[in-house]
Parts: C-alpha cells; sequence; structure tokens
C-alpha cells in the first residue's frame, strides 16, 4: 500500500512528518511512502537525525502552502507546494491514500477540486475519531464546512455511519444530533429541518438530539454536526482534556504521599492520558472524497503521524469509498423512484 505524504504540511514539519512516516514504515510491513516536498531539505534533515528513508520516495516539490495563504493558491500560485503535488499524485492514481498535516481549507480545497467528490456527495465532510466514557465516537462535521443545509447534515450521518461500522467495527452506529437540548423542537431551523430528516432515514440508527455536555458519554457512535458547531466541540473537548491532565498532574506533585500514589498507580494513569491525548487519534478523515485523504493535526508530532498512516491504511483495507458510494447512490435511487 503506497501512501502519499506531505512532508511540509504542519507546524513540526519536515523532521516530525519524516519521523514519524519512519515510524509507519518499521511498524507496517505493507505500507510504502512518498514524501512530498523539497527533496533536498528532506534528505538533509533525515541524514541530520539519523532517520532511515527506507521504503519511501521522494516527489520533489519546491514550494509551500503556508497557513497564511488563502486555500484557492493552491490551484493557482502553489501548484507546485507539497500539498498540491500530493494530491494530484494521489488523483493520478500513484498512491492509495495522501495524508497532511498543513492548512485544513487548502486541503478541502485539493480534495475538492483535484482528487473531486464521491458522485452525489454535496460536500466532503472532517470527521475526527475521538473518545468518550466508554469507547470512541465520530465527530462529523468537524471544520470543512461553516455553513450546511439538512440534506448535508443527512449525508454526514450515512458516510459517518458507513466508517464507524466499516473501520471502527460498530454493528449499528448510533447517529446524534449535536443540539442545544434533547426535545426534538428544540435548535434552530437548520437542526429542526435535519431532524425530521434523520428521523424518517430508515437506514440510519438516528437517536435524537444530543446536547454537547451528553456528548462525552455513551449515547451515539456519530454525532452530527454543521463544521461550526462541530468545530467549537472539537476544540473544547481538547482543551478540557488537556486541562484535566494538566490537573492530574499537579496534584500527583503535590506532596511525597501524592507522588507515592501516583507510582503505585502509574499504568492507569498513563492509560487514562493515552486516552484524552489527541496525539492518539491522529486526525481525521475527509469523508465523501472519491481517495481516502486523511488529515493530521496542524501541531503533530511524530506519534500523530504514525497514527495518521495507521488510521489511512485501516481506511483504504476496509474500502470505506467503496461503501459510502454505495450507501448514497441506494439513498439516492430511493428518493428519485
Amino acid at each position: 500500500m503506497k501512501i502519499i505524504v506531505d512532508a511540509f504540511g504542519g507546524d513540526n514539519a519536515p523532521l516530525e512528518i519524516i519521523k514519524g512516516c519512519a515510524m509507519a514504515v518499521e511498524k507496517f510491513d505493507d505500507v510504502e511512502i512518498i514524501l512530498t516536498g523539497d527533496e533536498e531539505t528532506i534528505e538533509k534533515v533525515a541524514s541530520e537525525n539519523d532517520i532511515s528513508l527506507d521504503r519511501m520516495e521522494i516527489v520533489h516539490a519546491p514550494d509551500v502552502i503556508e497557513m497564511a495563504d488563502h486555500p484557492t493558491e493552491l490551484m493557482k500560485s502553489k501548484k507546485d507546494s507539497s500539498l498540491a503535488v500530493a494530491l494530484r499524485l494521489l488523483a493520478d492514481g500513484k498512491g492509495d491514500a495522501m495524508v497532511g498535516a498543513g492548512s485544513t481549507g487548502a486541503m478541502l480545497t485539493g480534495a475538492t477540486l483535484i482528487v473531486k467528490r464521491i458522485k452525489g456527495i454535496q460536500r466532503p465532510a472532517l470527521a475526527p475519531i475521538m473518545p468518550n466514557a466508554s469507547g470512541k465516537f465520530m465527530l462529523i462535521d468537524c471544520g470543512a464546512n461553516a455553513e450546511c443545509r439538512p440534506e448535508m447534515l443527512v449525508q454526514f450521518a450515512h458516510m459517518g455511519s458507513v466508517y464507524m461500522k466499516n473501520v471502527m467495527g460498530v454493528e449499528n452506529p448510533r447517529v446524534g444530533l449535536a443540539n442545544i437540548g434533547t426535545e426534538e423542537t428544540k435548535g434552530d431551523e437548520l437542526r429542526k429541518a435535519t431532524y425530521e430528516l434523520l428521523k424518517n432515514e430508515p437506514n440510519l440508527n438516528f437517536i435524537g438530539n444530543f446536547e454537547a455536555r451528553d456528548i462525552a458519554f455513551e449515547g451515539a457512535d456519530v454525532v452530527v454536526a454543521d463544521g461550526f458547531t462541530g468545530n467549537i466541540i472539537l476544540k473544547t473537548y481538547e482543551g478540557v482534556a488537556s486541562m484535566i491532565s494538566g490537573k492530574f498532574k499537579s496534584v500527583f506533585k503535590k506532596s511525597v504521599k501524592n507522588k507515592l500514589a501516583a507510582a503505585v498507580m502509574l499504568g492507569d494513569i498513563n492509560e487514562l492520558k493515552k486516552s484524552l491525548d489527541h496525539n492518539e487519534y491522529g486526525g481525521a478523515p475527509f469523508l465523501g472524497v472519491r481517495k481516502p485523504i486523511f488529515k493530521a493535526h496542524g501541531s503533530s508530532k511524530a506519534v500523530t503521524v504514525c497514527n495518521a498512516i495507521k488510521l489511512t491504511r485501516e481506511f483504504v483495507s476496509s474500502d470505506v469509498i467503496g461503501k459510502i458510494a454505495a450507501d448514497i447512490s441506494g439513498e439516492m435511487s430511493k428518493r428519485d423512484k
């Protein structure tokens, strides 16, 4: 399996990206990497940090999309950027999937205009896997589409259900709608109209509205939101998790007694910390695109990149895109009758 990686996307590129790719190649025998970016710089960074480039091919791309660049520059002045080259390689079939940690807006633009959407999909959605009290759930959308129509949110629900069933092994994913109250009549016009559509979808296990405070607890396997609401949920979730981890650390450092207690509980503490760490989840797939594209966190360290490649590998192996296409095609056929 060939996975294309933008070596210059993200705050810690290219070093952490290259390190993460090396970790993934060592961990997964069936993975080969295509790195896009300035060839000389990639080779120099790898040499200076004693990183093996075995099973990694470099495709030279002299330019970089910066966070301050407008996303459409990917199609204009930044055609030779590491991200644009990576997306064109994917579109041309030179790899099975693509991973990047750069600008979300530029990745969405490239996913839509270069790689293209699955037939029938109105908008691709960014869909991270996140921890809750009993396991994991998907939040879709978390930032790709700030303004949505009800029909788009219904498609997000279908795509999220397909992913959770085929990649995460949830037999009949429960779908919840992020809202300001649990009652059917709560929310703005978008939420009310979406609720009416979701409750009448026979192939979705829709279980109703979910308030933000309930999302962290067992209930929904797929939480549906417009990108504006979803991004606020995501960032709040990550911030609170970091705050809790910091509070635990300060408590255990408070006294000798607490340090001894921490030593006894070290395994459980590390397991809890790991479950709350967004780096363990790697990032999020763009669902609704014709080929697998995975958005890693902008602050990705090597372990985050490796985990992103792991999830991308599982995404490809599960043929999620083919199953989403079949699901959407089936829904369109029903509506045409």
